[in-house]
Order: C-alpha cells, then structure tokens, then sequence
C-alpha cells in the first residue's frame, strides 16, 4: 500500500475506533444496548444456505415503502400493504414485475401516529372478490372532555373501487385511552366460522386481567362488527361481550393454522416472554401475572411462570425476539419446510440491529422440536411474514426505508 494511503487509511481507522469507545461508552454510561451497525438493505438478491432447506435467495421485490406493517394478496396479483404512518399502498403485479403504486389508496381514515401507533393490520373479506371488502385496524383520535387527546384502537371497514376505498366506517372501537399510553397494537384474522378476531394491546398494563377492558385481548365479531352471541361472555356480568381470550400483552401475530383450523396469536413480552399460543375461547394466557419474562429493568415480570386456570404458551423466547407477524408454511416450493412456523424478529435480547427470520419445526403433536435463525445478515426489523399463492415467502422490513422481500429457492 502506498504511503500516503497507508497513512490515511491508519489515520481513518484510529478516528473510528475513538468515535466508536466514546459512543459505547456513552450508552454503558446511560445503561442501554449498542445497537448492531446496520447497513442499508442493498438490491440483492442475496443467497443463504439453511439448516434444512439449505440454498435460498431473497429478492427484494419493492422498495420505497415507509414502516411497511401488513400485506394481503388481491385476486389479480397485487398486494396491498399498510404503512403505519397512514397509507394503504398498491404493489402490482408482485410475483411477476412488481412495481409499487406512488399514489396510496385513498379513503382511509385519520390515524393518530405516535410512538408505534399508527395504520397497521389488512385483511380481505373471505368473499372479497364478490363484495370487494377490505379490513383495517388502526389508531384512531379523540378527544376528552377538557380537550384532552386520546387515542383508541379501531377496526374499520370498506370497500375497495380501483384506486380508493368506499363506505368505510368503524365497526369496532376500543376502550379509549390517554394519548400517552402504550400497547395500541392490534391484528385481525377471520376463522373458518366466518367471524373476524381482532386483538388489542395492552403492553405493561395490569388491564390484561381485567374482564371490563378491551386491553390485553383477543375479540371475536361477526364481519359486520356486531357480537356473536355464542362468544364465551356473552350474558357474564363485568365481562365485555366481545372478548373471546384475555391475558395477552401485544399480539403482534394472528393467524388461523391452514391445515387444523385452531386460531394461533404470538406476542411480545417485555425483555423476555414473547409467546406463540393456541389461543382457545375463554381462557387465559396470563400477561402479567404468569410471564416468563423479565421486565426491562431486569426483574422478573410475575413470581411464577404458570398458574392454575393459565395457558402455557406452545413456544416462549428468553430473551426476547420482538416477535411480528406470523405464517404456516404448507407449499411446496420449500418441500423441507412443510408445516414449519415462521415469525418476523425486530430484535434479539433489546439489542437494535439483531431482527431476523425464524423458523420453528413442530412434531404430530405440535410440540417443538428445533429452530432455525434466518437472514441475520441483513439486520432488518421484520414486521410480517406470509405465504404468497405462488408457494413462496414474503416479508415486510419494518425500517425507514422499508421493503418487501421474497424468500426463493436458489438453484
């Protein structure tokens, strides 16, 4: 190496070393975690080797989409993906020459974006392609009395003409809370029974336990948003008529299983404690006073993991994963990966940059056998994870320059 670029090359190498211990020890100072440095998601494609499936590739299908948080498949190949800072995005033609629209889908309402709140779950009418309706959960505004703002969170429908969505109105809205609370998460899926399950959070809340609040549960409502009169509290004094099942701090995944039909959520715990479960009606999965996690500051969330009259999750992180979305996997494109789980991780043990694929292998029994980490390497908070009906994987980064990826055999 020449002098003069040795001596540059040694100059810029000793700055960043120092920039480095000032800044790892400004955060043991504040006690926080230095994040992973995080590149930006490049063009790709990028190719992995797996545990069992061994050769994939990742294509980045679109780019230019701003915390990227749900998608749904329309008949004709599109996708619509929400934003949560309020938009509901067109990518067309995504399996083939995808392009993502510029212009959002117009008609959605007003959400109320702070901290992570905002747009967030999609999901289509199962007879969308007869009345072409369209489902949202978000983050809505208000105010109390005194001109104090709240925010709750609401389920709204409407119906999808071209480029906009039409009639579109709330057929379900929570308990409303100070602005400044926390735990506004919410997803929906619809059940083999045609009813729509819809969660809201409730983060460190104690609210989880309480039968009167929306907060920590899972609600069972016809499409219309009226309540199903055989929901397990139907008729129960002190019990809101819509909870199907309580306990749960932020689901931030809900699926109906493709192949039995059990309806299955997972969720984040604080610093440890995220779950997957088999969320069945009435019970209690028993956010916060049966936990196996540990709060941020370290001590544990509950005395014991398990309690009588509690639900043992089916899989549990120590520490946490930030687990988001969720999928089956039942194609064929991937035949070693038949029945896996697959979930999204923003971030491993609260440290940024750590957010990965993971996949989880389950016996007849649907008891865990192994699990795989995937796509590390890229560093990427990932938000939702979905089978396309192409058979293969697509996965929403949830980044300021947020992308939607596709998970292919390498040949």
């Amino acid at each position: 190496m020449p002098q003069a670029r040795f001596k540059h090359f040694l100059a810029s190498s000793l700055a960043a070393a120092s920039l480095t211990i000032l800044v790892a020890a400004a955060g043991r100072a504040q006690n926080q975690p230095i994040g992973v440095p995080v590149p930006a998601l490049g063009d790709g494609p990028f190719l992995f080797d797996t545990a069992e499936q061994h050769k994939i590739r990742v294509t980045v299908v679109a780019k230019g989409l701003s915390h990227p948080w749900s998608l749904a498949f329309l008949p004709d190949g599109s996708m619509l993906v929400t934003e949560r800072p309020g938009r509901l995005r067109v990518i067309r033609d995504v399996m083939r020459n995808a392009k993502l629209d510029p212009k959002p889908i117009s008609g959605v309402p007003a959400v109320r974006t702070i901290g992570n709140s905002g747009l967030m779950d999609v999901a289509l009418h199962p007879r969308f392609a007869e009345n072409k309706l369209v489902y949202l959960t978000y983050n809505k505004p208000g105010e109390a009395p005194g001109h104090s703002k709240q925010i709750a969170t609401a389920l709204a429908r409407g119906r999808l003409e071209g480029a906009a969505l039409t009639d579109v109105k709330d057929i379900f809205v929570a308990d409303w809370l100070p602005e400044n609370a926390n735990g506004y998460n919410s997803r929906i899926a619809f059940g083999r029974d045609g009813m729509i399950y819809v969660s809201n959070g409730a983060s460190n809340s104690d609210s989880a336990q309480d039968p009167n609040s929306h907060r920590g549960k899972i609600m069972r409502l016809r499409d219309d948003g009226t309540i199903p009169p055989d929901n397990p509290f139907v008729g129960r004094a002190g019990y809101k008529p819509e909870i199907y099942s309580m306990g749960h701090r932020n689901t931030l995944g809900l699926i109906v299983h493709p192949v039995t039909g059990a309806l299955w959520n997972n969720e984040n715990g604080p610093n440890g404690g995220d779950e997957i479960n088999i969320i069945l009606p009435g019970r209690n999965y028993g956010w916060p006073v049966a936990s196996y996690g540990r709060t941020y500051e370290g001590p544990r969330v509950s005395e014991v993991p398990w309690r009588e009259g509690i639900e043992q999750p089916l899989v549990f992180w120590v520490p946490s994963i930030a687990v988001a979305g969720m999928a089956i996997y039942t194609g064929d494109r991937f035949p070693a990966w038949k029945n896996n789980a697959f979930v999204g991780s923003m971030r491993m043990g609260e440290i940024p940059g750590t957010g990965h694929l993971e996949r989880i292998v389950f016996n007849d029994k649907t008891e865990e056998l192994r699990r795989e980490i995937l796509l590390s390497e890229l560093h990427q908070r990932i938000r939702d994870v979905r089978q396309g009906p192409d058979g293969l994987l697509y996965l929403l980064t949830d980044e300021d320059a947020g992308a939607l990826l596709r998970l292919e055999p390498a040949r």
